[in-house]
């Protein structure tokens, strides 16, 4: 499975939403996780002089700020041909070992579905 249009609904919509954001701010990633009660966050990379998370680190830290208890999943778009093994402990810690992670090409197209680990 690459295709977006072979997802689930709401995974497309957390990779559209990285793809959005990796765009909108013109960084490298672009990020999304989704908590245990539908809500999402959405994330760009943050590169400054005393501070440098991924986007998905940056994604599962606005979830935690605001209260998630849980993942039920999180997306990443990058240049990138796997997740990055900070990434999924990123989502490990709150999600759980085995929360997916989707790693999906600058164009949306999904190259790696992983599971936190």
């Amino acid at each position: 499975m690459s295709e977006l249009t072979e997802l689930d609904p709401e995974d497309k919509k957390i990779i559209t939403l990285a793809r959005s954001a990796r765009a909108r701010n013109g960084v490298p990633e672009g990020a999304a996780v989704r908590d245990e009660t539908g809500r999402t966050y959405v994330a760009g990379t943050v590169a400054l002089e005393s501070l440098r998370l991924s986007a998905l680190q940056t994604a599962v830290a606005m979830a935690v700020a605001s209260g998630a208890k849980g993942l039920e999943a999180a997306a990443v778009v990058s240049g990138a041909e796997q997740p990055a093994e900070a990434d999924l402990a990123a989502v490990r810690d709150l999600g759980g070992a085995g929360t997916p992670v989707l790693l999906a090409g600058p164009d949306g197209t999904l190259r790696v579905r992983a599971e936190a680990r």
